[in-house]
């Protein structure tokens, strides 16, 4: 069964676009990892995307078949699928800095 926790706040974004982010949580269980991972993303989420957001948590041991349509290979793994182009990242998400990077939420200060 595929858990959904979708978290959609009325505040505006501070984000360069207005626009919904659509991530989905690939997890095996409730593991210590998975849920420092949801955690986390959580925060990272209510911090710079302001209720322009949805998680979708998939708990893999479950239904191990989904693990296909992203391609799934380690857990956890964070899919971006909106925007696009679709975003992976696998781990606990414990570095913020490389998350929001990763994410394209906050572009590297080196970028010009």
């Amino acid at each position: 069964m595929t858990n959904h926790l979708t978290d959609n706040f009325s505040q505006p974004t501070n984000t360069t676009v207005s626009q919904l982010w659509q991530m989905r949580l690939y997890v095996a269980g409730q593991t210590p990892k998975s849920l420092v991972a949801f955690a986390n993303l959580k925060k990272i989420c209510e911090e710079y995307l302001h209720g322009q957001y949805t998680i979708e948590i998939i708990d893999l041991s479950q239904q191990p078949h989904l693990a296909i349509e992203d391609s799934i290979v380690a857990l956890p793994t964070l899919v971006r699928q909106l925007p696009e182009p679709i975003k992976k990242i696998i781990g606990d998400l414990s570095n913020t800095e490389k998350v929001l990077v990763g994410l394209q939420i906050l572009r590297l200060v080196d970028e010009e």
